[in-house]
């Protein structure tokens, strides 16, 4: 639970500094329109939040964190595949899909169905 804990985290810690990235390219660049570009901002910020709360729960154990890491994983697993193939950003997208099953393949472990289990 630990090891998946820390990939969350790290996760949570990179959509960070993409939603820093996107606040800069807004900012000194030139959107189509600022607002829906500070709107992106605000939509990263908050995913960066729900995978934070999610790490600081799978660290705790807690009972709702298994279910809400694992649909943001699908989303973030849907987000490296379309950047990795579809984006052609392979450099991108491939570590975002390994982060994604290294996660998965934590949270499925034997010991961390026994760990909730006995809760």
């Amino acid at each position: 639970m630990r090891l998946a804990a820390l990939l969350v985290g790290l996760e949570a810690a990179a959509t960070l500094v993409v939603a820093g990235v996107v606040l800069w390219l807004t900012l000194t660049g030139d959107p189509d329109s600022v607002g829906r570009a500070l709107a992106e901002v605000v939509y990263v910020l908050l995913g960066a939040g729900a995978l934070a709360a999610g790490a600081g729960g799978l660290r705790r154990v807690a009972g709702w964190a298994r279910g809400p890491v694992v649909v943001l994983q699908v989303l973030l697993g849907a987000l490296g595949y379309v950047t990795a193939f579809e984006a052609d950003r392979p450099l991108l997208g491939l570590p975002v899909l390994a982060c994604v099953a290294g996660v998965c393949w934590f949270l499925a472990t034997p010991e961390a169905r026994l760990a909730y289990s006995d809760r």
